[in-house]
């Protein structure tokens, strides 16, 4: 999938990519994001609508990237994460340029959940991936 992205898609610019969703989901949806966990619900609800609407990932990739960098961003901001660029290696499983370590050993690719989150419907939710990877349950 080739997308057309404002920024590089590279750790340094995740914050631009999120506050651009920040954005759009209140001009768009009526929906004030504040980074918090508890937001994600807000974001899930988003999902929802696109789904109804019967959007699909591929329609909507760049905003999907956007909601990713989201996800990412509470993840830095609350849980102690942080951007960094994928290895060649992890890109070819992963699929994506960056992720979000949280410690040693312990990464999440919110970007490639986003994109799941509109495919799956709510068992992907992406209040629970955060809770998930803020407790440190998964690797």
């Amino acid at each position: 999938m080739q997308l057309r992205l404002k920024y590089a898609p590279a750790p340094e610019n995740a914050g631009l990519f999120a506050a651009d969703i920040v954005g759009s989901a209140a001009q768009v949806s009526g929906v004030e994001l504040d980074y918090t966990p508890e937001s994600l619900a807000l974001v899930d609800g988003i999902f929802d609508e696109f789904r109804a609407d019967g959007v699909t990932s591929e329609q909507l990739a760049e905003t999907l990237f956007g909601f990713g960098c989201y996800v990412g961003e509470v993840l830095t901001r609350n849980a102690g994460g942080r951007w960094r660029a994928t290895t060649e290696q992890e890109q070819a499983l992963a699929g994506w340029p960056m992720m979000v370590e949280l410690g040693e050993q312990r990464w999440c690719n919110p970007i490639a959940k986003a994109f799941k989150r509109l495919d799956n419907g709510p068992e992907d939710s992406l209040r629970y991936f955060y809770t998930v990877f803020a407790s440190g349950g998964a690797h």
